[in-house]
């Protein structure tokens, strides 16, 4: 069934929604003994929330009518606070926290009739591209238990996949990680434009960079819940105070006539060959439907992206991460020694390796002396990337690359990588996020039974664009 066809099932009292509920609940945990998506399954939010639409459905209340996601179940990335549930960020640092408040893209699911039902696992506070770097169990890719889901919306993703009741994810880009385990799961998954939607409540990775996005099965349902997502806070200072557009509205639209560039350095050296086969077959599929293509050189974002986006990420990581000492929230430890053999303590005992890694790296590129010849270095960089593809974006409706070089990955081969080989995963990805570009990833295609996606990235605020192509692969 899909998400349209159930939502209106539910408006006419035709589904229970209490019942159908508890089902899903019961299935979330049958998968997830399997698969390990969730961090936490919010069973008892999820049910009073259930209560409520019903309630409504009963009293023929005005407002089920306008609705957007009536009954739907919505699940979370870690990483944003849920009221009263666990929310960890995939971190041992934070067992135990619940917050006290929802952050605004919840409150905005539940206003529009979603149903929260749980916090899905990721990397350590995003920082990874596979959701091995965990503090608790690790998500199995839903096509192949051997290999990863992606990172570091991994849980998210592979959920998005596996539930075959109507779900959406919701999850979090910093560097990549909507678009990497979309591709490696087979779902489409948008990276919105920075500051789309709010932040608030968002335990941060890189306050510059972080954004939170839809996850679904199908382009309409991505695009349903971005809609519903998507807007001004005045509790977030970065959000844009600009127009929604209706996602929802666009999907299936012609695509005829649209010029999208082809990245020359996206393609060749370090890609998998079967992946370029697949996404030459997308582009295939596009201008079919007469999207217009050329290719354009874009050297700046893949022959300096990464170097920028890991000197200004794990400089905000450093920044952001401490805060979490064991005193205030979360991890706890007996106080005794001084303040930083306290703090020391907890937080060697409580961080991964990688999250430490990224502190010891963006602690020093922002020390006195290395400062201007790092971080300011990068943020300048980080400009003319941006004034690369604004340029880019002139001539082109969006451009197009693999969303990751290679196909999913088995957990043994993972274990041989170095931090370097794993940072290279995202090298078509950290582009437009450090340009705070909008991008979709959408399946192209399999092989040898392992999915492939591909990227298209498009000029900021230009979601729908990519909404409409994407849905051309839908059908």
């Amino acid at each position: 069934m899909t998400a349209a066809d159930f939502i209106e099932k539910i408006r006419n009292n035709e589904i229970d929604i209490v019942e159908h509920t508890e089902k899903i609940i019961k299935e979330c945990r049958e998968i997830n003994r399997e698969y390990n998506y969730f961090n936490t399954i919010s069973d008892e939010l999820a049910l009073k929330q259930a209560h409520e639409i019903k309630k409504l459905i009963k009293n023929k209340d005005k407002s089920v009518k306008n609705k957007k996601l009536l009954g739907v179940a919505v699940s979370a990335k870690d990483s944003i606070c849920v009221k009263g549930v666990e929310s960890t960020a995939g971190s041992r640092i934070l067992k135990g926290y619940r917050p006290l408040f929802n952050a605004t893209v919840i409150e905005k699911v539940i206003k529009e009739g979603g149903i929260i039902i749980g916090k899905t696992s990721q990397d350590e506070f995003g920082f990874g591209s596979f959701s091995v770097f965990s503090g608790f169990k690790i998500p199995k890719n839903p096509i192949d238990k051997e290999r990863s889901c992606g990172g570091s919306s991994g849980g998210a993703a592979g959920l998005a996949k596996k539930a075959d009741f109507p779900h959406i994810s919701l999850g979090e880009s910093t560097g990549g990680s909507i678009a990497a385990p979309a591709s490696f799961c087979d779902v489409f998954g948008l990276t919105p434009t920075y500051g789309r939607g709010s932040r608030y409540g968002l335990l941060d990775y890189g306050n510059s960079l972080d954004k939170i996005g839809p996850i679904g099965k199908t382009c309409y349902e991505t695009a349903l819940l971005q809609e519903a997502i998507a807007g001004y806070d005045p509790n977030d200072s970065t959000s844009l105070n600009a127009q929604v557009d209706e996602y929802t509205q666009v999907i299936g639209e012609p695509v005829k006539g649209m010029k999208i560039g082809i990245i020359k350095e996206a393609f060749g050296k370090g890609n998998d060959k079967s992946v370029e086969k697949h996404v030459n077959d997308g582009i295939g599929r596009l201008k079919e439907e007469g999207v217009k293509f050329e290719e354009i050189s874009l050297d700046l974002p893949v022959k300096y992206g990464l170097a920028t986006y890991y000197m200004i990420a794990t400089s905000e990581a450093s920044t952001n991460l401490a805060k979490y000492c064991g005193m205030r929230y979360g991890a706890f430890e007996k106080l005794e020694g001084s303040f930083n053999e306290y703090f020391t303590k907890v937080r060697s005992a409580n961080f991964g390796d990688e999250a430490k890694r990224r502190i010891i790296m963006g602690t020093f590129a922002r020390m006195s002396g290395f400062r201007d010849a790092y971080y300011i270095k990068a943020a300048k960089v980080r400009t003319l990337i941006i004034n690369e593809y604004k340029k880019a974006f002139k001539k082109f409706d969006a451009l197009v690359s693999p969303s990751v070089p290679i196909l999913p990955p088995k957990f043994s081969e993972i274990e041989k990588l170095t931090p370097l080989q794993n940072y290279m995963m995202d090298i078509m990805l950290v582009g437009p996020n450090i340009a705070g570009l909008p991008h979709l990833s959408v399946p192209v295609g399999y092989e040898k039974n392992l999915p492939v996606g591909m990227l298209l990235t498009g000029d900021h605020l230009q979601e729908s664009k990519l909404l409409k192509l994407g849905s051309v692969f839908e059908r």
